[in-house]
């Protein structure tokens, strides 16, 4: 889920602008960028959740988008579910156990320009406890001067997928299936 996000760096590494002297700080824009999750479910439904209001930063390096980082922390209790009985059993014990605070985290290790606009970022992507390395594929959505707050903006989605029984959350596998589909979006700008 969280690998999700690290798509951003790669984004941000395929940005066009001036010469930068190293790295520069972007923010995520938590209001534009979501997380969605699906699994299939005893072969009857595709199932969606989204986790949103999250929080990070990328250090974008443009004359050297190797040098550059990303890290993202999402909030466990602020997935949405579309159903409160179905948000209820994931936060339980069953899968989450989450209480109020506890986060899902992904830090990148490396990113792979790919061509002019994609890249893979690999990265840690810890949940429950459980760290794991994850690759996703990014591509760039648009880099420009955001025209309600002026400042350089980049969007990009990416792609990964991940077993969730490798974070501690296989319960019902494999009948609700371990395999889930990560699909990101999001925006970040420059910081101040």
């Amino acid at each position: 889920m969280k690998s999700l996000v690290m798509a951003a760096a790669a984004a941000l590494t395929l940005t066009a602008g001036t010469a930068l002297a190293g790295p520069e700080k972007y923010t995520l824009d938590a209001s534009h960028s979501q997380v969605l999750f699906t699994y299939n479910h005893l072969g009857y439904s595709t199932t969606y959740n989204i986790f949103s209001g999250f929080n990070g930063e990328i250090m974008f390096d443009q004359e050297d988008p190797a040098n550059s980082s990303v890290n993202v922390s999402i909030p466990v209790m602020s997935l949405f579910t579309g159903w409160e009985e179905r948000f209820k059993h994931l936060m339980s014990d069953d899968f989450f156990g989450a209480s109020e605070g506890d986060l899902i985290t992904f830090t990148s290790t490396g990113i792979e320009v790919t061509g002019d606009e994609t890249a893979k970022i690999t990265g840690d992507l810890t949940i429950n406890g459980e760290t794991k390395s994850v690759t996703l594929d990014a591509s760039l959505n648009k880099s420009a001067e955001h025209p309600m707050s002026g400042k350089m903006t980049a969007g990009f989605d990416a792609t990964t997928t991940i077993n969730r029984s490798d974070y501690g959350l296989g319960k019902f596998a494999p009948p609700v299936s371990d395999e889930l589909e990560v699909m990101i979006s999001i925006e970040a700008q420059k910081a101040e």
